[in-house]
């Protein structure tokens, strides 16, 4: 592996949090100026949920950051498109695991495209890498990290001194209560299987230990030796995959190089609940992506994610995401262009929209730079668009609010939200409830209770709605 430098981005502040060192570092690359991005990607068996959109949406959004402050970044993503589970649902559906998956990987493709993720710059799959595979379990057996048993090839665990380094677990804490079942042909039970001895009608492919498929650990070693060439800057994932996964991952990849460490950086975000509770089939509280993109919330879901540390928790709920359906609207209700120039001072109400816009780029690059903390960076843009739609009236069209506005959708796109407006922004069923608040607001008015007054009308505008008084009464229009 090369030796690690400082790349011509690193001067821009960014540091990221280590899941192995367990501290915040600044972020430096093994390669001047590029970035090897591994992410550990889906097991086809069955549709994607949102929980996968979420893990998806938080490593675009870092890669989309990376890419904005200059670097070259390869992003590989990987398909796990064999396994017991995915052999099971085919022979459930009467089908094969290969139509399965290829069935699976084109939704799968569909739906994170709706999610406005970037696709990889390469998405190997399992079943490609399978010579890879091979060569680096052959060499980790001339090692003596490996061994074959009945057709199985086992990682020897206690070969790798550094085990649990990532998880923090001690290996002889970890062998208490293990046992090895009677047909298992294990040396020691925290051994893990890196190739599988193939049953009568499953998917298989010669070896040098029988026909069999890999173990689901050693994909990814292969796929970051062959696709990144060993050079990952990042490795990214769910907080589920540290261990056993990435702790198994780092064993036998630096078991086979003799270099340390595999990856640079090792970041891993936050799992997802479901109305405080954790989503799983078993429960039956699983929310497909599919679901979610049919009643057209995927851009208000990724603005809910991203609303979320990516290392926290995100606890999903119906209202958490009709609120980030709301404040998306008041996002795409800020960029709506306004062609009349109204005003030409550039001072106004009290307020500086340029200096405003430049004070909203510094507050968030700060909040980027500190470990992708994309809550405080849109907390910027939203004060930001708050002044765009509350000075509209005033100042809309004006060369200070045109630049407003175009910081406010450059700084949204480095976060893939797009502030393009949409059919669902159009106010539709809304009209009646408007119609309320107008009624409502001339009976403020009417009883001089100015300051509430105001509040209506101020919270129409920041949502994209315009009211016009005249002598026959309020009317409203879309901004």
């Amino acid at each position: 592996m090369p030796q690690q430098s400082a790349s011509p981005a690193s001067d821009s502040g960014l540091r990221v949090y280590n899941s192995r060192t367990r501290a915040e570092e600044p972020f430096t690359t093994i390669l001047p100026g590029k970035v090897g991005m591994y992410v550990c990607g889906v097991t086809v068996y069955d549709s994607a949920h949102i929980g996968h959109g979420m893990s998806s949406i938080v490593f675009d959004t870092i890669r989309r950051y990376l890419l904005h402050l200059g670097y070259d970044v390869r992003y590989a993503q990987n398909f796990t498109d064999i396994d017991d589970k995915i052999i099971n649902r085919a022979n459930a559906e009467g089908g094969t695991p290969a139509a399965l998956t290829e069935r699976l990987i084109a939704e799968w493709d569909d739906e994170i495209g709706a999610l406005n993720i970037l696709p990889a710059t390469v998405a190997p799959r399992a079943t490609d890498e399978i010579p890879e595979i091979i060569a680096i379990i052959e060499g980790l057996i001339d090692k003596g990290h490996a061994y074959a048993s009945d057709g199985d090839v086992y990682f020897k665990v206690r070969s790798f001194p550094a085990y649990g380094q990532l998880s923090g677990r001690d290996i002889e804490e970890l062998a208490t209560g293990v046992r090895i079942a009677i047909s298992e042909s294990k040396q020691d039970p925290l051994d893990f299987v890196l190739w599988k001895s193939s049953k009568p009608g499953e998917p298989a492919w010669p070896s040098p230990w029988g026909p069999g498929r890999p173990g689901w650990h050693i994909e990814c070693s292969a796929m970051c030796t062959h696709h990144l060439n060993g050079v990952v800057d990042i490795h990214g994932g769910g907080r589920d995959l540290i261990f056993p996964h990435h702790e198994n991952e780092i064993a036998q990849s630096e078991a086979f190089s003799g270099e340390s460490p595999f990856a640079r950086f090792w970041l891993h975000n936050g799992m997802l609940q479901l109305d405080g509770e954790k989503m799983s089939k078993s429960l039956g509280n699983v929310v497909s992506l599919r679901s979610l993109i049919e009643r057209g919330r995927q851009a208000a879901f990724r603005l809910q994610v991203l609303q979320t540390h990516y290392r926290a928790p995100l606890n999903y709920t119906e209202a958490g995401l009709e609120a980030a359906a709301t404040g998306l609207d008041r996002l795409i209700a800020a960029a709506r262009p306004e062609p009349a120039i109204t005003l030409e001072n550039q001072v106004v109400n009290g307020e500086n929209l340029v200096r405003l816009a430049e004070e909203t780029v510094r507050r968030f690059h700060a909040a980027m730079n500190d470990d992708f903390d994309t809550p405080s960076a849109i907390a910027a843009l939203f004060e930001l668009a708050r002044s765009i739609n509350r000075l509209r009236s005033q100042s809309g069209g004006t060369e200070q609010f045109r630049t407003a506005q175009q910081t406010l959708v450059e700084l949204s796109d480095i976060l893939g939200l797009d502030l393009t407006e949409r059919p669902d922004t159009n106010p539709g069923d809304a009209e009646p409830f408007i119609d309320l608040l107008i009624d409502i607001r001339a009976h403020l008015r009417q009883t001089k209770q100015w300051e509430a007054a105001d509040r209506v009308r101020i919270g129409l505008q920041e949502r994209g709605i315009a009211l016009e008084d005249n002598p026959s009464g309020t009317t409203w229009k879309k901004i």
